[in-house]
């Protein structure tokens, strides 16, 4: 249901950042850790599953958004995520 703007105390520009500007060209990362690092958390930063499931729903569009700057790693199990790199 939409709100009054007025009930907002904080609001902010909405931007995203290139994925040059969050990831190490020398790591690879699950999703789970990009979604964190675009929130300018730590990548092994404790979250409860909610939050990491909010945090994953804007994570996996960027990627996809930006998935020309992007290579991939199998994971190393079946019940594993995948590593994502910069290309």
């Amino acid at each position: 249901m939409p709100r009054p703007r007025e009930e907002f105390d904080d609001l902010r520009e909405f931007e995203f950042r290139d994925p040059e500007e969050v990831l190490d060209a020398e790591q690879l990362y699950t999703v789970y850790e990009i979604a964190r690092l675009l929130q300018g958390l730590a990548p092994g930063t404790d979250l409860d599953p909610a939050t990491e499931d909010i945090l994953l729903d804007w994570a996996i569009p960027w990627m996809l958004d930006h998935s020309e700057s992007f290579v991939f790693a199998e994971p190393e199990a079946d019940d594993e995520p995948g590593y994502y790199g910069l290309r």
